[in-house]
Order: C-alpha cells, then structure tokens, then sequence
C-alpha cells in the first residue's frame, strides 16, 4: 500500500460545552495542525499515488474555510464539543468528497492542538463512496 501525507495549518477558536472543564469553557485559540494521510495500492501511469499538488490545495481550501472562526458555531459542531473527533472527521469527509479518485483505498486525517495532542479520523473510499 502508497501512501502520501500533506499538512497544513490554521488558527481557530472553540470552548468546551457539557461539562466543567475549567479554562476550555471560555473561548480560546488553538494552532490546529491538519495531517491528511492518503493510501492506495496502485501507482498511476505518471508513477504516482495522487497529485500533491491538487491534495495541497483541497488542503488548503478546507484551512481556510476553519482559519479564524469558532468551531463551535460551524454547522456539524454546533450543539456538539467541537472536538478534536469531531473535526478530524469533518476535515476528512470534506476531502473525500473533493479527492475522489479510483486509487485511493483510504483517506485518514490528524488534526494536531499542540505538540503532544491530536485525534484522528480515517475513511476506507470504498464505504465513503458506497
């Protein structure tokens, strides 16, 4: 299996909703790192898994939609903690959508918060295009 990673980064904010969570409750800014991981078992004629270049800007375009907004009024997350889960999954059901092509066996996202936390999500193509 191929694979091929591409990071990108933004700054946004959220607060913790349901329980006591001291400092998170109030609004705060995170320095979200995005990791998409792509795979797939077959190169294509050009001996590549994907187009880097199209994943960056699919990659971007979803740090810019995130980029200076709170999290929580975002429609997926609103009502919701807006996790790192939650937006994990959310980045990477947005970049299925927009990378589908027949190599890829799976597309997996991490969203870092910090250097020592993150949360991912991965997405077999098969069940997301089915």
């Amino acid at each position: 299996m191929y694979s091929v990673a591409v990071k990108q980064h933004f700054i946004a904010q959220h607060y913790l909703v349901g329980g006591d969570w001291g400092a998170e409750n109030l609004r705060h800014s995170h320095h979200y790192v995005v990791e998409a991981l792509l795979e797939g078992p077959e190169l294509d004629r050009h001996d590549y898994l994907v187009d880097i270049v199209a994943v960056e800007g699919a990659l971007s375009e979803l740090a810019d939609y995130y980029r200076d907004r709170t999290l929580n009024d975002l429609p997926g997350m609103a009502g919701h903690n807006p996790s790192l889960e939650l937006l994990a999954a959310a980045i990477c059901r947005a970049l299925v959508a927009r990378l589908r092509q027949p190599s890829l066996a799976a597309i997996a996202v991490k969203v870092w918060e910090s250097d020592s936390a993150w949360a991912g999500y991965r997405l077999p193509l098969a069940a997301a295009q089915g």
